[in-house]
């Protein structure tokens, strides 16, 4: 006896869920090239406050920016957990953003993502795509290309 079953195909999405501060953040994993231990940093003259310096990974030169400074928030504080995450956006070239602590690859469905709207009124609000719901936890999603947007 053949059973009728209508499988609905539910939509996911993984996260790279990061610490800054207290706050959790959430990069969609298909903008994440890799993920590399804090490495020295070379400063480059006049740039943007945000704008740390670049690094040489394996041969290719990739401009880092602090997290915090971007968000406003204090300044960084190196440990043994901070990261950078190397972030490969459609059609530009590798950037690396520096975050407190990577805790978790997170599987999102459909119904777990509520789309965040950008008044326009906040700077930072571009920043932030949806806002994730997690056994419990509120993850902010960010909009990649509206963080990096600015510095290129």
């Amino acid at each position: 006896m053949e059973e009728n079953r209508i499988e609905t195909e539910v939509e996911t999405k993984q996260y790279i869920v990061v610490n800054v501060g207290i706050e959790q953040f959430g990069i969609d994993i298909k903008y994440v090239d890799n993920i590399v231990r804090m490495q020295k940093i070379t400063r480059v003259p006049k740039a943007q406050d945000f704008f740390r310096g670049v690094i040489n990974l394996r041969g290719e030169i990739i401009p880092v920016m602090s997290f915090r400074r971007k968000f406003g928030l204090e300044d960084d504080t190196f440990t043994d957990k901070t990261r950078i995450i190397i972030l490969k956006p459609e059609q530009q070239d590798s950037i690396g953003i520096i975050v407190d602590m990577v805790k978790e690859v997170l599987t999102l469905e459909e119904e777990e993502i509520e789309k965040h709207a950008q008044d326009g009124k906040d700077e930072k609000s571009k920043y932030i795509s949806a806002v994730g719901k997690n056994n419990g936890n509120l993850i902010s999603l960010l909009n990649i290309n509206g963080i990096i947007q600015k510095m290129i």
